[in-house]
């Protein structure tokens, strides 16, 4: 029994595509893509030398321009800040004197203790100020 090359290339493009879902390595399925092409050259009638060439060239081109823009994407997606990171940076209103020793803001809508993060700095009732830090329950503002 024969079996026609295109047959062994689907099965190599299976073969594959196992270790894709195993171990979520996304190369494997540009590998098996191109074992695809190399099944659709043979099935055209070409030989194995063609098909071999066109495994390789779709392989590493899907390497070379894929992998890129995945690793972009990945590393461009800014992490979204919640909770009391989310607080980092915004300006808040000083409702009682603060100083290096405490006082109170108005932040995000809620009154938060604070204290000023340079102990020479005083900040007095309506003057704006910036929350660099959370502290337990207390903002650091400057």
């Amino acid at each position: 029994m024969d079996i026609d090359a295109w047959i062994w290339w689907l099965i190599g493009a299976v073969g594959l595509g196992i270790p894709l879902v195993l171990t979520a390595m996304p190369e494997f399925g540009m590998f098996a893509v191109g074992a695809v092409a190399g099944a659709v050259t043979a099935a055209l009638g070409f030989g194995i030398t063609a098909q071999v060439i066109v495994f390789v060239i779709v392989s590493v081109a899907l390497v070379a321009v894929v992998r890129p823009v995945a690793a972009r994407h990945r590393a461009g997606t800014p992490a979204l800040a919640t909770g009391i990171d989310a607080l980092k940076g915004r300006q808040a209103r000083v409702l009682e004197r603060v100083d290096a020793e405490g006082g109170r803001i108005k932040l995000a809508g809620e009154i938060w203790s604070a204290r000023s993060l340079d102990a020479t700095r005083v900040f007095e009732p309506g003057d704006e100020v910036d929350v660099v830090e959370i502290e337990g329950a207390t903002a650091v503002v400057i």
